[in-house]
């Protein structure tokens, strides 16, 4: 089927789910297989080249650990040149992990520059768990309390109080307080 029998917005779609596929370090072989479909059928509604039932786009939310509405932020009738650099804060995609209490808000209009910035809302006790991967992150915490683990090092931060640090090294993060913790995040490169 030619790609222009496919709307703009399951185009847009599909390249924003290779992005996200490759930044989770993917295979299109290991997106098939959590969805449950071929590999040529994820290869061609990532180059809008096939039909996206809404089913399937769940199944791949899932796979890819994002809420469905990531893939529809609302109409800022902005310009399309606009959308390319500036992220309105009424359009922020959204991402949610459940059963962690944390809530993050991309800043930065995509995933495919060389940096993600990021909003995480964590609610009182969200804990991200010990996780590590490449890169290199750097914050500041906006409002509330956090809890922060470089490898076995603890430190406990305030609002203002920034870090920076590899992305390789073993971190985690929690939110001590009785209020929500808002931290923005700048991670190099993305990394969600």
């Amino acid at each position: 089927m030619p790609a222009t029998d496919i709307s703009s917005t399951e185009s847009q779609i599909g390249e924003q789910i290779r992005e996200l596929r490759r930044l989770k370090r993917m295979t299109l072989q290991q997106l098939a297989d959590a969805v449950g479909v071929s590999i040529s059928h994820i290869s061609q509604i990532e180059r809008s080249r096939a039909k996206l039932p809404i089913g399937t786009l769940r199944s791949i939310c899932d796979a890819l650990g994002v809420h469905i509405g990531w893939f529809f932020p609302p109409d800022s009738g902005a310009a399309p040149e606009e959308r390319k650099f500036i992220v309105r804060a009424k359009n922020r995609r959204r991402m949610s992990f459940t059963g962690l209490g944390i809530n993050e808000e991309l800043l930065s209009p995509n995933l495919s520059g060389p940096l993600e910035l990021l909003m995480s809302t964590l609610e009182p006790g969200a804990d991200s768990g010990e996780y590590h991967h490449d890169g290199t992150e750097a914050g500041i915490v906006v409002e509330g309390s956090l809890e922060l683990w470089i490898n076995h090092l603890y430190f406990r931060l305030e609002a203002g109080d920034s870090f920076s640090f590899k992305s390789t090294e073993n971190h985690r993060c929690r939110n001590p307080g009785t209020t929500p913790t808002k931290v923005v995040w700048v991670i190099t490169p993305p990394h969600y």
